[in-house]
This record gives structure tokens, sequence and C-alpha cells, in this order.
């Protein structure tokens, strides 16, 4: 299979890229940068040198890949710059989704968040509807993820990867990463809101596997939807962090953690850590 993979130096793309080519798969990898390019083609991929923003250049690096499945991996918040990550969600999907549909390419994956539903009891499932009314600076977040999946959507086969909170390697869940920095300085807190995790090994699997799956949007997360007050404290343990502060405040309403039962039932996905109790006693050993 010719896969176009866009974001193949990010956090879930670098893990995808190698698998990819592991298993056969003829890929072509988009990057910004020379280093970008070595670095995908040292890997085994095709380079194709296109900004994300540029529809034009996106437009003509798919055509020239002509590939079957268009993979968008895409993100920007190594800055933590929230907005700027929202404008590449809204403007690189239909950017990519365009190019596709050009091309003729039939299939679309896509990756998105699990934690933009509606305020509710229990954890979410994939019928909920999105909280499209959040006042912002949350409606903006949830605004560019509704238009990255209708994106997505348009093609004849997608599938839209609704990600728990990435944590792992090369995450912000990591003993090098910003909220471990954060943990360490006391800024962390244990809160109400609940939380569901997904290792970003689990996440770069599930990419895979979206290569034969339905058409959907489905929620990749592990089996333990928690609240702060419980994952906080383990976090900062695994990470050499101190106790964290306690917060009396109440869980805000969407923070509410999702239900991956239909992934697990209808697509067989097994996450090889199935809470982030086991993966943040792995950052532990690692740290």
């Amino acid at each position: 299979m010719k896969v176009f993979l866009a974001g193949a130096t990010g956090a879930i793309g670098r893990r995808v890229l190698p698998q990819l080519i592991s298993a056969g798969h003829d890929v072509t990898a988009m990057v910004r940068s020379t280093a970008g390019a070595g670095t995908v083609e040292r890997a085994g991929a095709a380079s194709a040198r296109a900004d994300a923003m540029d529809a034009e250049a996106v437009r003509a690096a798919v055509a020239h890949a002509a590939p079957d499945v268009v993979m968008h991996q895409l993100t920007s918040l190594a800055s933590g710059d929230f907005a700027s990550n929202s404008r590449l969600r809204i403007h690189a999907s239909r950017h990519l989704a365009d190019a596709a549909e050009q091309a003729g390419v039939r299939r679309f994956i896509a990756q998105s968040i699990c934690w933009i539903y509606e305020p509710g009891e229990g954890p979410a499932d994939e019928d909920a509807p999105l909280d499209l009314e959040a006042p912002d600076p949350r409606k903006s977040t949830v605004g560019a993820v509704a238009e990255l999946e209708s994106q997505a959507a348009r093609s004849p086969e997608w599938v839209v990867l609704r990600y728990g909170m990435l944590y792992g390697p090369d995450t912000w869940y990591s003993p090098a990463g910003d909220m471990a920095d954060r943990a360490r300085r006391g800024d962390l807190p244990a809160t109400a809101d609940v939380t569901s995790f997904v290792h970003v090994d689990d996440a770069a699997a599930a990419a895979i596997q979206a290569l034969t799956w339905p058409n959907g949007a489905f929620n990749l997360c592990d089996d333990e939807p928690a609240p702060g007050s419980t994952w906080v404290p383990a976090f900062c343990a695994a990470v050499g962090a101190p106790t964290p502060p306690r917060t009396s405040a109440e869980r805000a309403g969407f923070a509410r953690g999702a239900d991956n039962s239909r992934a697990r039932r209808t697509l067989g996905w097994t996450p090889r850590w199935p809470t982030w109790r086991e993966g943040f006693a792995e950052l532990k050993a690692d740290g």
C-alpha cells in the first residue's frame, strides 16, 4: 500500500513511520525542512517537501506521491501555542483533504482527540455531541477539531483517531516533558477533572491498524478514565516530583473522560498498557 504520511517527525508519526515501512508499505513522508527530509529518508521513506499551510505545495506533493492512503498526524504543540495548533487543524486538514480528493485517494486517516465532548456524567462515547457551544478558548479548540474531522470524512473511506491524552517518550507526560517540569515546580494540581490517557506507542499502533478499519471516529484511550486526584500523585511520583497540591473545585462538566469500548469491541484494538497505572510505573523505571 502507498501511504502519504503528514506529521512523520511528530511523537506519533516517528513511531508510525518505521512500522509502516517494516510492514512493507511504500511511504512518502511530508516534511518542511532538509533535516526532516534526511530523517525520513534514513528510515526508508521518500520525502516530500511541503508546508502544510501551503495548499498548492500540499496538492503537488500528494499528486506526485499518488498514494492509496493519506495519513494526517500533524500537530503544532511543541511551543504550547494552542491557537496555532487550531489553525493547523483547520487549514492543513482542508489542504490535505483537497489534495486527496484531487488525486483520487480513497482512504484518509486523521489524528483527533477525545476530550471534545459536551459536558455530562460518565465517560463519553463516540455518539456524544461535540462541545461546540463551549466558551472560548475551548470553543476554538473543539471547533477546529470538528473541522478536521469533517474534512477527513469527505473521503470515501475515512477513520478519525480520537486519541486520549498522550503520555510516554517524546510527549508532555514523560520525565523530560513539560508536564513533568510543571509537576516539579508544584504547578500541577490534583483536581477532580477526569482524563483519559493513551500511551504514545498504543496510539501509533492504532494508526497502523486503521489502514483496514471501517469508516468512523473512534475513541482510542486506555481502560481507566481517572480524576486528577488519582492520577496526578502517581504521575508526580513517577517523574520525581513532590506531592501535588490538591484543589476542592468541582469537576468541569466536559472533563469526563472517554469510553474506549467501541474500539475494543468493534475493532479489536487492545492497548499494550491497559491503564495509565502500568504506563506511569514504566516512566518511573525509565526515569
